[in-house]
């Protein structure tokens, strides 16, 4: 599991860092803290699919998009 977190932690940072947004930023946009922000991008929490949609929401993208990176990629 930490390995699947762990890439979807890299695509959300990627996307934000594309964006130019600070973790303040995206925080802002997606209505949570920026502890969770950072977080997220180092594996550390799950997100739930309503802050998938938030994330991908504030990263001005898709969910889909967001987690291609997780095709093919087998659980720890």
């Amino acid at each position: 599991m930490s390995k699947l977190l762990n890439l979807l932690g890299n695509a959300i940072r990627s996307q934000r860092e594309h964006l130019g947004l600070s973790q303040e930023n995206l925080a802002e946009r997606c209505g949570f803290d920026r502890t969770y922000i950072s977080m997220l991008e180092r594996g550390k929490r799950n997100p739930s699919l309503l802050n998938l949609l938030k994330l991908a929401k504030g990263l001005e993208t898709s969910v889909s998009k967001l987690t291609e990176v997780l095709n093919g990629s087998s659980t720890d």
